[in-house]
């Protein structure tokens, strides 16, 4: 991304950010999946349009009613997780707000994807 503002990284609330914390101290799977979300921090700081653009016909009314958003996009994560973000700025900087991470049939379900 060739943009000059500050690119940060932040967690919608306490309540993610303390189960992301919490991953690393977890069994195996939670930890791998902790490595996962900080090569995507580590992404999104470095790009914070890496992700893939969610068609707004798609957005989950829940993200709309609760965080007010305008744009929505989600990361891949390896064995089929997805991370959801959203995207605000100014001027100045631009931040990535993560909103949640879940398995794909969670995904699927949030989003309204049906089994084909």
């Amino acid at each position: 991304m060739n943009d000059s503002r500050i690119q940060r990284v932040r967690f919608v609330d306490r309540r993610l950010f303390e189960a992301y914390k919490s991953l690393h101290a977890g069994r195996h799977e939670e930890r791998r999946l902790a490595e996962q979300l900080d090569a995507a921090i580590a992404n999104l700081k470095a790009n914070p349009l890496c992700g893939i653009k969610i068609p707004r016909g798609l957005w989950p009314e829940e993200y709309l009613r609760k965080y007010g958003i305008d744009n929505l996009r989600k990361y891949d994560l390896s064995d089929g997780w997805r991370l959801i973000y959203t995207l605000v700025g100014d001027e100045v900087e631009i931040i990535s707000v993560l909103l949640e991470w879940f398995d794909h049939k969670t995904y699927a379900k949030r989003f309204g994807y049906k089994k084909q």
